[in-house]
């Protein structure tokens, strides 16, 4: 018996997989991408009866002319009970769909690697998908539902920083304390874990915590704070007949500050609402930011700005300071953004993120000295200000990189080929 390891993750999947006999290590999900075991969290519909994933998606988008839909971040909207899906040729696609097509395919790769059907899964899952208990159990109801619909009759559910810390204890020796830090595209999620030479134990696990933010969440302030002004962030306008000065709402706004909200613009109120605003507008210069802001809404650039976004957050990693530059017929834009902008600009976000970090170590009845070893994981690990709140707290010395995209998914292996071998 054959039992896929699924890591469907906001920004990256993998999958691996596990039999009774051994442990199959991440296949080759995209032979398409720079590293094909990471299959692209993105899916594009240029119409309903036509489906492209990962990297071929990207092009396929670009090739044509980028219309249809381009979908991404989708994992973020599971528990949010207000958004039902979208529409692809004026017809309703649920969320559950989606993210079905997307699993559907991982398997169907998978099968053809492997010549077989396989029906069994251990399904990763964050920590917490939401704060709200019901919120959160009625996101793993979407995904399970989701993995049904793919083809899945056997599903187990792992909590992503738990599979993390069950691969990481493969590689230490001795009785240690660990906290695993899994620092992904959509959320933070963090296991305390006792860790020795014995076989893994449920009873290992001293708590587990974490909060939905995470990269995404940080691009999304870079968004906020330094970019969205040229697509109208701050354009005034006045009601005919009316005597005050209006600013955007900053409701509709931030949707622009995440790439997975920035198609909710396109309803058809709302974009008659930012026509009369552009008519409405005091200056020239706010005329011209409205007509950036359709741009970006009409042509879908929410991808490729927040390609350029993650992009300079990497560069900032290792510089001082790096240049933000953007360039499409009717929007150019260069900033130099440093470091210290940088970290002031995610301070919002990234307060919470440690500050549920905090109260996973409370939660385990420790203080930050009693842990001995700190393994992060996850891209967003390497942000310089997340390292610094962490070298903060428990010191360099204890600080690990541990396979950063791979080791979510290779514990998720491990549990699948426990399962094989007890089924």
């Amino acid at each position: 018996m054959l039992v896929y390891a699924i890591d469907f993750g906001t920004s990256n999947s993998l999958l691996a997989a596990g039999d009774s006999q051994q442990i199959y290590a991440p296949i080759a999900l995209d032979e398409e991408a720079a590293e094909p075991s990471i299959l692209r969290s993105v899916l594009y519909l240029p119409h309903m009866n036509q489906c492209f994933y990962g990297s071929r998606a990207i092009k396929e988008f670009v090739h044509h002319d980028l219309e249809g839909r381009f979908i991404r971040s989708i994992k973020k909207f599971l528990p949010i009970r207000s958004f039902i899906g979208t529409f692809v040729d004026d017809r309703p696609l649920n969320l559950e769909d989606i993210i079905a097509l997307f699993l559907k395919e991982m398997r169907t790769r998978a099968n053809k690697h492997f010549n077989q059907d396989v029906k069994a899964v251990v399904l990763g899952r964050p920590a917490r998908f939401s704060a709200d208990d019901a919120e959160d159990q009625f996101a793993q109801y979407r995904l399970e539902k989701a993995a049904r619909l793919a083809g899945f009759e056997h599903i187990e559910f792992l909590p992503e920083p738990v599979a993390a810390a069950r691969e990481f204890r493969t590689q230490t020796k001795g009785s240690r304390i660990a906290l695993i830090a899994d620092f992904g595209g959509g959320t933070s999620d963090y296991t305390v874990i006792r860790l020795g030479d014995s076989p893994f134990q449920p009873s290992d696990v001293l708590a587990i915590g974490g909060v939905s933010l995470a990269g995404d969440s940080l691009d999304g302030s870079v968004m906020r704070h330094r970019i969205s002004s040229h697509f109208g962030t701050g354009v005034e306008y006045k009601v005919p007949f009316g005597s005050n000065v209006l600013t955007m709402p900053r409701n509709l706004m931030e949707k622009i500050c995440s790439p997975a909200d920035i198609s909710l613009l396109r309803k058809r109120d709302t974009m008659e609402f930012f026509r009369n605003v552009r008519q409405w507008s005091i200056g020239d210069e706010d005329r011209e930011k409205m007509d950036r802001l359709f741009t970006l809404i009409q042509d879908q650039l929410g991808f490729s700005i927040f390609e350029e976004i993650e992009g300079t957050k990497r560069r900032l990693s290792d510089k001082a300071s790096t240049q933000f530059s953007f360039t499409y017929p009717d929007v150019e834009i260069e900033e130099k953004i440093t470091r210290k902008e940088f970290d002031q600009y995610v301070s919002e976000r990234v307060d919470p993120i440690i500050a549920s970090l905090d109260e996973t170590v409370k939660k385990a009845g420790l203080k930050f000295e009693d842990i001995d070893l700190i393994c992060c994981t996850g891209g967003t690990a390497k942000v310089p200000v997340i390292r610094e709140k962490l070298i903060e707290r428990f010191g360099e010395s204890k600080l690990r990189e541990h396979n950063i995209f791979h080791s979510v998914v290779q514990g998720l292996a491990e549990r699948a080929h426990e399962l094989a071998k007890n089924s």
